[in-house]
Order: C-alpha cells, then structure tokens, then sequence
C-alpha cells in the first residue's frame, strides 16, 4: 500500500540533527557511505517532514493496559516472603531462561556489582522500594502482576540494613524495549552522516590555511577536553529515526543488549509503570499515584555503579559513565574545561542536559559583562586622584554639615566623609552610563545567541521536530471534576471538565493571596525601614566611637543582614503559600501546574529580594524634606537621609552583602545538606557492618540511602540562577563588580551541581524537553525591567545628572560645551544649601551646639539640596538650579530609555534564531528526505512489478 511504501521511505529519512565536533564540515564528499540514485526525468515534491511524523502515529495503535484478573489466579502474590532471600539476588521471573544463550559464560562481575539480576545477563533498569509494614499490599500485588503481564522482568529483594524494606528489581527484555520504543516513537541511529564541503573562494581557503598553520604553533585550548584519552566522549554521529520492528535491519545494532543505552531504558520502563493499573477503576492507574498514597516509598533508576576507580582514567579507561561523568566533568580538577554536554545528556536526559548548557552558556556570557564591569571599576580607581568632587569633599573642613538624625547625631565635618566619596567614585563614575547600556545591551545579546545555540542543540539531540505527548490530568483534577465532563478535542475521549466560572474564582483568590502576600513584603520593608531611623539615632549615642563615628554605616550593615534574614524566613513561607494557591487553582496538566508554581516563587522571591534595594535606590533621602521641616512617619520618626556623599554607597553595600550571603547560603543548602545527610547515614552503616560492609552492599542499596531530587526537579536550580540574573542586570549601575561576582559563583556552581548530580543524589529519570520552558519568558521580562532601573538608578540615585547640569550651566565652563574635570570646580558648595540653626525644631535640635568647631555655637549648617537660603525672600524653597536638574534627569531617562529599546529590538531583527549553517543543513536533509522517500517508493513499485511477473498475472502499463 503506498501508507507501507511512507513508513519504509519513513526509516531511510535522516532526522534532523546537527554537527557535534568541529571540523566535520570539512570533509570530503567522496566519504559518502550512502549512494542516493535520483531519477532525473522526475518533478520532485516538497513533502513537510511534520506529514511523515503524523502518518507513522496513524501507523502505531495505542496500547490499553487493561486490569487483568486471570493473570492473578495463575501468578504468585509478589508480597510473598517465601519469595526473598534477605542479601541475595532471587529471581522470580519465568522468562529469565529465555535470554541465556547456550555456551554463553555470564562474567562474575555483572553478578556482584548490583547491576544485574541473580543471572548476571538480566541488567536492572528500574528500582521500586516499598516497606512490607505497609498496608497497601493488595494494590501493590495487583501492580505488579500487571506489570508482569506487560512483559517485564521482575526480581525482588530485602535491604541488608532493614528487613522491612523490599527492592523490586525491573528489567525489560528486548521485546518490550522494542514494543514500546516504538509506540513512544524513541528515534534510534540508522546510517552515519553525511557532510559536504561549503563552496569557498580561493582566496579565503588560503586565509584559512594560513590561520590553521599559526594555530599549530600555538598550544592546544586547555579548556577542550581531552578526547584522545576519553574516547568515551566520542558520541556517534549518525542519522536517526523512530524505531521499528517491521524494519529492524535498517538500524545499526551491534549488541541488542546495549543497543538502548540505559537512560532510554529506564525512560520505557517508567512509560509502562505510569500506565499499569493497580485497582479496579478508570483513574486507578500509575507509579505516581502509588509513590503519592504511600503503596511505594520510592521509585529510581540505578546509577551505572560507582563514581571512584582505584586506577586511573586516562591509563585504564572509565570504569563506566557514571565515573567518566565525575572525571571529565564533576571533578574539581577540571572546573575550567567545557562541559561535556553530549555525555550529560546521554546519562542524565535532555531536560537536565538543556540546564547545564544553558548555565554554561549564561556562565561563558558573563566573561565579557564581568571584564567590562571590573574596568568600570578599574576606571575608577586609575582617576580617583583626579575627581574634582572627591578632592573637593576631602578638602572641606571648613564645611559643617547638619546633623543626619534628632537630637543625638552630632554636626560633622563635610571632610570626615571623603573616604566615602571616594569609595562612591569607584562605582560612580563617567564610565557607568556606557556600562549600563552595555549590559542592557549584553541581556539582548545573551538570549538572542542563547535561542541560537538552542537550536543547534535541539539539532544535535533530535528535538526540533519532537513534541510532548498528549499529558495526563492531574489525579487532583480528576478527583474534583470527574463528576462533569466533555470530550477532548484532541483525543475524543471524555475528560473531567472545569467550569469557566469555577475556574475565573479561583484565580481570583489566588491572584489575592498573591496581592496580600506582596503586601507582607512591603510590610517587612517598613519595619526595616523603622528600624533604620530608630538605630541611626542610637548608634549615634553609642559608647564605642568606631560604631559613634560611622552609625550610618553602621545601620545600613545590619539592616542589610537583618533584612537578608528576614528574606530567608519569608522564603519558606512563600513556598508553602504558592504550593497552596497553586493547588487552590487546580491546573489541569502537570505542565500547567509546573509553570503556575514557577511564575508564582519567582513573583515572591523576586519581590521578596528586590523590595529593599528598590526603597534605597529610589526612595531613601529623597522624600525626608529639610531642616526645620522634616518629614516623619507617623509624625514620630523622621525619615532617614542619605550619606553626606550620597545614597549610592548604601545601595552598593545593600547589593554587596545581599548577593554574597545569598550565593554563600544557596551553595551550603545545594551541596552542604546532602553531604551531611549522606555522611550521616554513611557513619550509621559503618557503625553496624563496619568499613568493607558498605562497600559490599549492591547498587540499588547505595543508590536509595543516597538523597532524591528535589520535589520540583530543577525549579530550584533555575530559580537561583535567574534572580542571580536579575542581580547581575538591574541595579547594574549601582554596583559593576555584580557580573564579576555572579561569574565567580557560576563557575563553582556548575561543579556543585554536577557534584551533586553524579554523587549525592539518586539517578533522576532521563526526561525529554525542547527548551527551558517558562523561564525563557522571566528572562526576558527581567531584560526589559532592566533598562528601566538603570535609567533611573542613573539619573535619580546617582550623581551623574546633577553633575552635567552644573558643568555645563553653572560651572566655570557654563556655556562652553565642556565637561571636564577643570569644569567641576565649585560643584560641592553648589550642591549644598544653607540653614539657620536656631530654625530647629525642639525635637530635632542637637544636643551639641557645634563650638568645637570653632570655639562659638554655630550659626549655619549645610545640607544636601538645591533650596535657598534662610534670609531670601522664600526661605528654603526650590531654587532654579533644582528644576534644571529635575528636567535633566526625566530628560535623560526617555532618551535613555528609548535609545537602549531601540537598539534592543535591532539586535533582536538582525540576529537570526537560527545561524545560516544550521539552516543550510536542515533544507539539504530535506532534500535527501525527497530524494530517499522517491527511492523508497520507487523500490517498492519495482518489487510489486517484480511478483507480479513471477506470479504471471497481467499488469497495464504502469510507472515506472
């Protein structure tokens, strides 16, 4: 039939996929393993690869694992403890003998590693634990003889350090494996590919031998790995389509044993467990619903034995992945090379493998951001000698300024706070503006290559053209709404149904508690900001003068340390609170509940560590009013001022301390807590069997005394990294050295999580995804929300604006069109007004009167403002200078504004989502497709012609 002619032209198609080395594109085109013989006289279709996946889906049929009843009357009850052997390997399979091939001698270490069932041949691909002290025993017999009914393998063992605890080994023979890679459409390597030279001119081949001989005088990249003593890395590159059993002998298989590598082994058994019933019932049905009523307390794939080797690496080889994995890419000793992501993709899954390659790529984006912030910096220390503000702060001693709080804040010397006019240089400086473009400009570029190199690898792992199947409903949603129900538009079948109505009242009162838990926040920013204007005071009183000389400083320390716990406590109050309103929801899908859980944590982590540089970067000093005149909070505590050098040093701590203690305690809590807990439960069994007993216990025993990952996968992992990247970007201004911190922490960070991943915990099941998900679209609000800050962080908290308003209206060089540091002379007294100290109010008058200045009660203070003196006509109003910088500053955040969004929005039109390369490839593969599907279809016709001769029926003239 020509649907059987498709399905055969179907397992001779190459699928997308990309180049993984380099260098591949130049090779030669007579290295064809493939001769494609393409009939001229024929006009060649387009054929959409999407139509070729849709005809093989019609192709298979679904498969309906039904309660078996007969199959229990002749099985034995799994739950029989005549069926354990406590600390040996006790085969209950019928089938085992099936496998062993005559004359076959099974090595002695597939039979002592744990890796393997008692037959040594019989690899464990899935790992079940349950408690016999459980009283699920009847939906756990039904579980398992359903699970034999699908073919599967099944032995079953009791912990040696508990006799409660039972393993339940899986394994699935080839048949099953077959069957279901089929259904679940996995795609398996059939031919090598093809690559063709890109046609050059001379004179650019030239070029590029010249630049390939200096590069043979130069030393190897030390960051690449080293494949010629792993040439485990080696992935091959070949041609993949979905699997077939009609057409097996188009696939390359060496060993059927090893032909599905174990990840998508695993991934198959797991397929088959979520769709075997336990109990009579159309909803009784999977793994996740017995690990969440307690029938099973855990549920894991085994690691591929120990990470350590007592030989080396690079002499014996890798003892298996698991230890190629800790070598090349979770030792310390190579937290400089590349990752290597093929090899984590093959052990891990795609979706974890999308992570590290997207922290990888975030991490070597960091470079140029951190270089640029530290020369930013650098700049500030090189023309620190020669600001004109900073000398002129230093040099005024005969400048007293008033005092920064009621009563026990003593007059100052303007001069006592040039070492914090020039701390205040080094982020503040003329070098900012352009670094602030810049790393609005580096987000752009950031997430544009970033869907740039995710198309490259989602073409060398084969997802581009891979969607996620139909998802399940949530057993929650089922269990709500099975009362009413419609058909699926998709599926058409009956499904539960939530009414629009319902639906519109739940998120309401999410989208409320969301409203009220925000409003906790700026509750807790409030008391932070009360207990700042009543410690300023008090450390001004104090008896130590380290602490009574710097009580400004002193206050915003420990705000920022009480304020960082204040976050962390309402950290684990917010988790509770968007478990609880995402459930009230009641999202439909797995993946609906996942991506409400993520925009929720991140609204409240982000608000929650955001909200305190948000009220010093715009709103500290900036609505306290003026001597004589203070505003206050409940008419009671007046509002605390800025720095006599500005507010920007308490912005610079605030980030400062928060990023650092954040990274510190983020790190201790990833890598910190499961190490104690693993070492913990290590010294437990060292206590009992002694030092060789746990090395003696097999690989499923080691593999569940190890930690589970975390209830949300990688929820946690991301969400460190994106407010890491709202740090990095949005009060970048503020505080360069950001990029450069986030960059230190980066490169620990992916060797603690690879630690992590390879030692500390379980396995966590091989998962397919296409991308990040929902974090992509935060990313890009976080970029647009950052254009906006900096503008502001500019023009409001720093100085900058003020600056250019005097060097060019008021200065020396007013009307000149300069602005250099000649022109700063007099910005200092030009930036402060006067006030009359006998103006005081009762409850604001210092207890001192100043004479130790200069030996007589002062008559004048200065403070920070732009109002006129005590004896003008209006006393203390604006003067003209104020409104020139207040234009000033609305001016330069709409062009600031406008200028970084437009060339934002360029970036994004003039670099592709796809390079030009990766596109080439894609048109040529679907061109050999064309070329294949005529072959195909062409040898088929000639067969069916070929029967029909030897078969001596007639036949009309046909093509071909």
């Amino acid at each position: 039939s020509p649907l059987a002619g498709f399905s055969t032209a179907l397992l001779q198609t190459p699928s997308i996929s990309s180049i993984s080395s380099e260098g591949r594109e130049d090779l030669q085109v007579n290295q064809l393993e493939t001769q494609i013989w393409i009939k001229p006289d024929i006009q060649k279709t387009d054929v959409d690869f999407s139509e070729i996946l849709n005809a093989i889906q019609e192709i298979a049929k679904d498969v309906n694992i039904f309660f078996d009843e007969l199959e229990g009357v002749n099985s034995p009850s799994k739950d029989d403890d005549s069926l354990l052997h406590h600390g040996n390997l006790t085969s209950t399979s019928d089938d085992a003998s099936r496998l062993e091939v005559v004359g076959e001698e099974v090595p002695d270490k597939n039979k002592t590693n744990g890796l393997y069932f008692r037959d040594g041949k019989c690899r464990i691909d899935y790992i079940l634990v349950y408690r016999k002290s459980n009283p699920q025993t009847e939906k756990r017999e039904v579980f398992e003889r359903n699970i034999r009914a699908e073919g599967l393998q099944m032995e079953k063992e009791s912990s040696l350090t508990n006799s409660d605890i039972i393993f339940v080994k899986l394994h699935a023979p080839w048949e099953v494996l077959g069957k279901y890679a089929e259904l679940m459409n996995v795609r398996m390597p059939f031919r090598r590919k093809i690559y063709y030279l890109h046609r050059r001119y001379k004179f650019m081949n030239r070029i590029e031998k010249q630049i390939s001989r200096f590069r043979g005088w130069l030393p190897r990249k030390p960051m690449k790995l080293d494949k010629e003593t792993l040439p485990d890395l080696e992935e091959n590159d070949c041609y993949t389509a979905p699997f077939s059993q009609q057409r097996i002998h188009h696939f390359i298989i060496h060993n059927k044993d090893t032909f599905f590598n174990n990840a998508t082994r695993s991934r198959i058994v797991h397929h088959i467990l979520q769709r075997v019933k336990y109990e009579e019932g159309k909803n009784k049905i999977g793994l996740n619903r017995l690990l969440s009523n307690g029938s099973y307390e855990a549920a894991f794939p085994l690691h591929e034995g120990s990470y350590r080797s007592k030989n080396s690496i690079k002499t014996h080889g890798a003892e298996n992945h698991r230890h190629l994995l800790y070598e090349c890419w979770a030792s310390w000793g190579v937290w400089y090379k590349y990752q290597p992501l093929d090899l984590v993709r093959r052990y891990f899954g795609e979706k974890i493998g999308l992570y590290f390659a997207w922290l990888g790529w975030y991490t070597g984006m960091l470079f140029p951001a951190a270089f640029i912030g530290l020369f930013v910096f650098l700049y500030g220390v090189t023309t620190l000698n020669h600001c004109q503000v900073s000398k002129e702060v230093c040099q005024a001693t005969d400048i007293i300024m008033c005092p920064i709080c009621d009563k026990y804040c003593p007059f100052m010397r303007l001069s006592d706070s040039c070492i914090y006019a020039k701390v205040t240089h080094l982020f503040d400086n003329g070098a900012t503006v352009f670094f602030a473009v810049f790393m609005a400009v580096w987000a752009t570029v950031f997430l544009e290559f970033w869907k740039r190199r995710r198309a490259v690898i989602a073409y060398d792992w084969d997802l581009i053209d891979w969607e996620e199947e139909e998802e399940e409903i949530r057993p929650q949603f089922e269990a709500k709404y099975s009362k009413k129900e419609r058909m699926n538009p998709i599926s058409g079948k009956p499904e539960p149904y939530q009414a629009f109505a319902d639906k519109c009242s739940r998120l309401i009162v999410s989208a409320s508690g969301i409203f009220f838990m925000i409003c906790v926040v700026i509750a807790a920013v409030f008391g932070i900001v009360i207990y700042r204007v009543v410690t300023v005071s008090t450390f001004a009183a104090f008896k130590w003068a380290l602490i009574r000389n710097n009580s400004q400083v002193a206050t915003t320390g420990t705000a920022v340390c009480i304020n960082f716990c204040i976050i962390m406590l309402l950290n684990v109050l917010y988790e509770k609170v968007a478990l609880f309103l995402t459930n009230l929801e009641q999202p439909r899908t797995e993946s609906e509940w996942e991506n409400s859980f993520t925009l929720k944590m991140f609204l409240f982590q982000f608000v929650n560590l955001n909200s305190s540089t948000f009220y010093i970067a715009f709103f500290l000093g900036r609505f306290t009013g003026h001597p004589g005149a203070y505003l206050r909070l409940i008419n009671r505590w007046r509002l605390e001022e800025c720095h006599p050098s500005g507010c920007l040093i308490d912005l610079c701590m605030q980030m400062g301390i928060i990023m650092v203690l954040k990274q510190t305690w983020n790190n201790f809590m990833e890598l910190g807590y499961p190490l104690i807990q693993n070492w913990w439960t290590r010294r437990k069994l060292r206590q009992e069997y002694g030092t060789q007993g746990k090395t003696s216990f097999p690989q499923w025993e080691k593999d569940y005394n190890l930690q589970p990952m975390n209830a949300y996968g990688l929820f946690d992992e991301y969400l460190e990294m994106i407010l890491q990247f709202g740090f990095t970007t949005i009060f970048v201004a503020a505080f360069p050295l950001a990029p450069l911190l986030a960059l230190l922490n980066n490169i620990i960070e992916i060797r603690l999580d690879a630690y992590k991943f390879v030692t500390q915990w379980r396995r966590p099941l091989a998962s397919r995804a296409k991308d990040i998900g929902i974090w992509y679209g935060i990313l890009e609000g976080i970029g647009i929300l950052s254009v906006i800050t900096n503008a502001f962080v500019i023009a409001v908290t720093s100085d900058f604006i003020p600056r250019l308003v005097y060097a060019y209206k008021y200065g020396p060089c007013a009307g000149q069109g300069e602005a250099g540091q000649k022109c700063m002379v007099g910005y200092v007294n030009a930036s402060l007004s006067v006030f009359l100290v006998s103006d005081f109010e009762n409850r604001s008058e210092p207890t001192s009167n100043g004479s130790e200045f200069s030996g007589s009660p002062l008559k004048y203070c200065r403070y920070r403002d732009y109002r006129d003196p005590p004896h003008s006509p209006v006393p203390y109003g604006y003067t003209l200078q104020f409104w020139h910088v207040l234009a000033a500053r609305l001016a330069f955040i709409i062009v600031f504004e406008h200028l970084v969004f437009c060339i934002k929005h360029l970036i994004s039109y003039l670099i592709p989502d796809l390079p030009k390369d990766l596109r080439d490839r894609m048109r040529r593969e679907k061109y050999l497709i064309q070329e294949m599907m005529y072959e195909a279809e062409l040898e088929r016709l000639q067969k069916e012609r070929k029967e029909r001769k030897k078969n001596g029926k007639s036949y009309h003239n046909e093509w071909p």
